[in-house]
């Protein structure tokens, strides 16, 4: 069967597993599970007080409803 995963959340109506990280631990916090997918060397690690990414990153926000776009096409539902 298939199955989702990453930062999409698992996608099986079980909300206390959805910041499973690569390891499969389960992270309490937005912060901490972000961190666990982040490239390494592709950004600065976020730290407890996370800003909204849109505020923080506004020219990049075309780009990611593009991505994002794609999870909401027919593919995925």
């Amino acid at each position: 069967s298939l199955q989702v995963r990453g930062l999409c959340g698992t996608y099986n109506g079980d909300q206390q597993d959805e910041f499973a990280t690569p390891a499969g631990d389960v992270e309490s916090s937005v912060s901490a599970f972000t961190d666990k997918y982040r490239a390494p060397g592709a950004c600065p690690a976020r730290g407890p007080f996370a800003t909204d990414p849109c505020d923080a990153y506004a020219g990049q926000r075309d780009a990611a409803e593009a991505a994002c776009a794609v999870l909401h096409s027919s593919a995925f539902q």
